[in-house]
């Protein structure tokens, strides 16, 4: 009988090779093409701050350097998404329209496939480009504002240019988790009015959604996350992300090479507590950071495309509209921000002709494949929207931002309208809106965002 060795030995390496093949998995084709870039747009010069009325002084330093940054997808077709995620206020209707013709012209990228967020830090600068009072200092004061928002428009089309650049082969996953600093911040007051002040029985909504594109190699290239909550947790003269820009900041010394990007959700009515004091704002930003990672930490859910977007202005109508007497009594009023915002739509009615009956409110959805439908609403949205889109939409995961593509005014629900208060109306006093919003605004915006839905499929 032959001996059986040299069969054997010949065959081991096989066998080796077979086992190794077999004990290693199998490599997924990417679905994505993923960039990621950032770039500071703190004012390098002192510069009045949004956020807060009774501020009587520009800004006194820095706290925490502000950040844009751009994610920019492609899928196996081609198609693009740019999501601009920013440390300010908020941006105006015709400062996104800007942005987004600049973008269209030189990445080719849709104006409905490009989405801008703005986590709404009360410690940034004032944007102003709607109407303002004539006289110094508050002329001065838009000019500086136009002059910074030129800088910034400057700086958004370049870093979705180098984010676009950087884009390589990438997979996309998709996880949530909770965060538990957030709370209702509307209070009965036992007179029939609400005032500000934490309400634990109040709505919220504390999920931390959490979307991160990987290299095929494992390296992380952007990791974007949101939140239901108020950026005020700081009240002072200095430049800062407030807990948002610090949640950021932890999750790129923890993740290093990888750019994190905080897309503020439905927080028009949600509050962070405790706050107004300044060591509040990093301890939030971790216990936020902390839940993205308990996120990253699960088995995410793989997003496979194509992307499919649509954008639309839908026109938002306002209650009774005051009349020209009317408005001319209030400008008579010992209230100054009553008379103030009388004479500001007294000056509408001079220059247009007459006040408008309705805004050009912007709603956009994104899908990402058929496991993300992600959608973007202008304004300070109360959380009443999320709660009811997640649940009325239709889709397995439904991710809702406020604070996006424009932030003209608060946007309550039916409830919040029927209660009144300052997100119930009261707010608009201090723009140049003339009244507050007509009732049906909720029924209205949820059902073209259904009906905008459907037209993706």
């Amino acid at each position: 009988m032959k001996s059986l060795k040299p069969l054997l030995a010949s065959a081991i390496p096989v066998l080796l090779v077979a086992l190794i093949l077999a004990a290693e998995p199998a490599t997924e084709t990417a679905a994505w093409q993923a960039g990621a870039a950032s770039a500071i747009i703190t004012p390098k010069q002192s510069l009045w701050m949004g956020g807060y009325a009774s501020r009587t002084e520009p800004s006194e330093g820095v706290e925490l350097d502000l950040f844009a940054k751009a994610l920019v997808l492609s899928d196996t077709d081609g198609t693009k998404f740019a999501l601009i995620t920013l440390d300010l206020l908020g941006i105006p209707r015709e400062f996104r329209l800007a942005v987004a013709e600049r973008i269209r012209l030189e990445y080719g990228i849709d104006p409905s496939h490009l989405a801008i967020n703005a986590s709404h830090t009360h410690c940034g600068p004032e944007i102003r480009m709607s109407r303002i009072d004539r006289s110094d200092p508050v002329a001065r004061r838009g000019q500086e504002s136009a002059s910074y928002l030129a800088s910034l428009e400057d700086s958004l089309v370049e870093i979705v240019g180098e984010a676009a650049a950087a884009s390589q082969p990438a997979h996309l996953d998709y996880s949530t988790a909770r965060c538990g600093f957030s709370m209702n911040r509307r209070t009965p007051d036992g007179a029939g009015g609400w005032r500000n002040f934490p309400n634990p029985d109040g709505p919220v909504d504390q999920t931390v959604p959490v979307l991160k594109a990987t290299r095929t190699d494992g390296k992380e290239i952007a990791i974007v996350f949101g939140y239901a909550c108020h950026c005020t947790t700081l009240n002072f003269q200095k430049f800062s992300g407030d807990y948002a820009g610090y949640a950021q900041f932890e999750l790129e010394k923890s993740h290093p090479g990888a750019v994190a990007m905080f897309a503020n959700g439905c927080s028009g009515d949600q509050n962070p507590y405790p706050r107004r004091s300044p060591e509040y704002a990093p301890i939030h930003g971790l216990s936020l950071a902390t839940a993205v990672d308990a996120a990253l930490s699960t088995s995410m859910t793989r997003i496979s495309g194509p992307i499919r977007a649509a954008y639309r202005e839908i026109p938002l109508s306002y209650d009774t509209l005051p009349t020209e007497p009317e408005l001319r009594e209030r400008e008579k009023s010992a209230d100054k921000l009553i008379a103030a915002h009388a004479g500001r739509l007294l000056e509408r009615i001079r220059e247009e002709g007459s006040l408008p009956t309705s805004y050009p409110y912007p709603i956009q959805i994104i899908r990402l494949g058929k496991e993300l439908t992600w959608l973007f609403l202008g304004g300070e949205v109360v959380v009443d929207y999320s709660l009811r889109l997640k649940k009325e939409m239709g889709d397995t995961r439904v991710w809702v931002s406020g604070y996006s593509n424009d932030v003209m005014a608060y946007i309550p629900s039916r409830r919040v309208w029927e209660e009144g208060g300052y997100e119930g109306g009261d707010a608009m006093i201090h723009g140049s809106h003339p009244t507050r919003w007509h009732g049906d605004l909720e029924d209205h915006i949820i059902g073209n965002l259904i009906e905008l839905r459907e037209s993706l499929e």
